[in-house]
C-alpha cells in the first residue's frame, strides 16, 4: 500500500492541571498552564495491581494509549521520550550506590521502554514497538513518517510521553521550566483522510515541531479533541 500523504487521524493527550478538551485548547492558546507535580491519571480500566506498580509516565502512557483505541491487531507503536523513567532510575541509582544491590522488580519497571512495554501489556497490543530517544522532537516525527512510510502499514500509534522532574534534578529545571513539564500524548498516524474534516496533514505541523508542546498546541488548535 503506497502513500502520498500521512494524516493524524485522531490524537489523545494528558497533563496535570487539564481536565478536558476546552482546558487543552486554553492551554493550546497560552491561557493555562500544566502544573509540574506528581499527578497522574486514575486508569480506573486497568487492574488494580497493574496500576499500583506504574509510574506517573508509565500511567499516563497507558492512559493516551487507552483513549485512542481501537486500533488494528498488527498495529505497531512508536513510543518517544526524553526522561524516560527519570524518577524509577533516581532511585535505582541511589540504590546500588547507597546499598550495592538492585532489586529486580526495580529494574525492570526502570528501563526506558517500560511505558511502551506496560501498555501493549495492559492492551494486549501485538504490533510491536520501538522505544525512541531522539536528539530532538522533530526528528522523532521524522523517524515516525519514515516508520510508517517503510513498513507500509494502514496505520501507527506515536505515543510522546515524559514525567516530572523529581526534586533533585530541580537545579537543572530552573532556567526553562517549561521543558520539564509531565505531558503525555498520542496520535494515529494513517495513510487516507477521515470523514467530516477529522484528520490534518503531518506535512502541515512538522515544521511546528520546535517541542513536544509546540507541536500539541499546534495541532490543538488545528482540530477538535
Amino acid at each position: 500500500m503506497k502513500h502520498n500523504e500521512i494524516y493524524i487521524s485522531r490524537f489523545s493527550a494528558w497533563a496535570p492541571g487539564i481536565e478536558n478538551a476546552n482546558e487543552w485548547k486554553e492551554w493550546a492558546q497560552g491561557k493555562r498552564e500544566i502544573l509540574s507535580v506528581t499527578d497522574s491519571p486514575q486508569i480506573m480500566f486497568a487492574d488494580s495491581k497493574f496500576r499500583r506498580r506504574l509510574s506517573q509516565i508509565s500511567k499516563m502512557t497507558v492512559q493516551v494509549v487507552h483513549d485512542l483505541l481501537p486500533v488494528n491487531d498488527d498495529t505497531k507503536m512508536i513510543f518517544l521520550s526524553f526522561r524516560g523513567e527519570l524518577s524509577r532510575q533516581y532511585k535505582v541509582n541511589k540504590m546500588i550506590i547507597e546499598d550495592r544491590s538492585i532489586l529486580p522488580a526495580a529494574f525492570s519497571l526502570s528501563v526506558f521502554n517500560a511505558p511502551a512495554a506496560l501498555a501493549s501489556m495492559a492492551f494486549g497490543l501485538k504490533g510491536g514497538y520501538s522505544a525512541i530517544f531522539p536528539d530532538t522532537f522533530a526528528s522523532g516525527i521524522s523517524l515516525a513518517e519514515a516508520a510508517f512510510l517503510c513498513d507500509d502499514a494502514e496505520q501507527l500509534l506515536f505515543v510522546y510521553a515524559d514525567e516530572n522532574v523529581p526534586q533533585e534534578y530541580a537545579d537543572i529545571t530552573e532556567e526553562h521550566p517549561w521543558l520539564f513539564q509531565p505531558l503525555a500524548f498520542g496520535f494515529l498516524l494513517t495513510g487516507k483522510a477521515e470523514p467530516q474534516d477529522s484528520s490534518i496533514l503531518l506535512s502541515s505541523l512538522k515544521k511546528e515541531a520546535e517541542s513536544p508542546a509546540d507541536f500539541l498546541k499546534h495541532l490543538i488548535l488545528s482540530r477538535k479533541l
